[in-house]
């Protein structure tokens, strides 16, 4: 079939409905994305609670609408199936913060270290990595390794700070930060907490620790959504990327959420610049194309997964639960 060449005219909602169908494809949106993506995809969530359940359809074709890590992530969990990625430059900072050839020879420098991994990071990293972690079993992975045992954590410095303070464990940590959890300001946060005095904040574990500090609650993204819909009060404070409020909304369209703001004094700097790639035209370009595609290599595919599968071996019950708890934590 010749495919046309302009998609001016074309009801991009009906064709990724009929391309869908055709392909027998599943489409996933993490909750980052635009909301006119969020909202015509078959699941939306965390990445790896994503994967998993697109391993568990009988789809030819995972589209997924995320970055490129969660792709590759897809398609170790599912090599049978063709996995697209609407835009092949959806990267991550977390991931580019930790090139596989400098990972290696971090954990050379540490030969008696066990590397947890976070799931930011690319196939490559999570073949170098003994055991990957999310932000909701991270902790449960921690509390089964011996105290005496070195542990390396990557690639991300927050969440790894974040997981040494509160749970007292030395953990070496590699330099790596994500540019939108970074960019919230302190001071900015104090400004809109004193105008919103009993509104609590929740924030992902991504963010620096001057952030968690201020946090009634810290969690990955689903343990975010999870407290607005327990809380008792009509307002939250939420620091992580703002397009998780659309499921917010839709979810409790009574209560109000108000998007941390950035150093700027708006969420504007905080939406990730790497989600945004991925639109309705280049999803049903990459459906209709089936490309770009991620392909990786069996052996490479193999090491990955095991340090998939030792994560769900330690903590399988915890993830897609993303509950780090509402404890506070103090200190760098």
């Amino acid at each position: 079939m010749e495919q046309p060449t302009s998609l001016k005219g074309l009801d991009l909602r009906a064709e990724i409905d009929r391309l869908r169908k055709e392909r027998n494809a599943v489409i996933l949106a993490h909750y980052y994305q635009k909301p006119e993506i969020q909202d015509l995809a078959d699941f939306v969530g965390d990445s790896l609670d994503l994967s998993r359940k697109a391993q568990a359809t009988d789809a030819d074709v995972i589209a997924f609408c995320g970055v490129r890590f969660m792709a590759e992530t897809a398609k170790i969990l599912s090599p049978q199936k063709i996995v697209v990625l609407p835009d092949m430059d959806a990267g991550c900072s977390l991931e580019d913060s930790c090139p596989p050839e400098q990972f290696a020879a971090f954990r050379a420098q540490h030969p008696d270290a066990i590397a947890l991994t976070y799931i930011n990071c690319s196939a490559a990293v999570k073949a170098l990595s003994d055991v990957i972690v999310t932000s909701s079993s991270a902790e449960k992975i921690l509390s089964q390794i011996p105290a005496d045992k070195p542990i390396i954590f990557g690639p991300d410095r927050n969440l790894g700070g974040y997981l040494a303070r509160k749970t007292g464990r030395d953990l070496i940590l590699w330099p790596g930060v994500c540019i939108v959890h970074e960019a919230f300001s302190e001071t900015e946060l104090l400004k809109l907490r004193a105008q919103h005095p009993d509104a609590p904040i929740a924030a992902h574990p991504e963010c620096p620790a001057v952030i968690l500090d201020h946090a009634d609650y810290v969690g990955s993204t689903r343990g975010i959504l999870e407290y607005a819909y327990a809380m008792t009060g009509d307002t939250l404070i939420v620091a992580t990327e703002p397009h998780i409020i659309h499921q917010m909304e839709k979810a409790l369209p009574n209560k109000t959420f108000i998007g941390a703001p950035g150093a700027d004094g708006n969420c504007n700097c905080n939406i990730c610049p790497y989600m945004a790639l991925n639109t309705l035209e280049k999803l049903y370009v990459a459906l209709r194309d089936l490309t770009p595609r991620i392909e990786i290599e069996e052996d490479l595919r193999l090491r990955a997964k095991n340090s998939l599968d030792a994560m769900l071996a330690m903590a399988g019950g915890t993830v897609g639960q993303g509950d780090l708890g509402p404890a506070k934590v103090t200190g760098d």
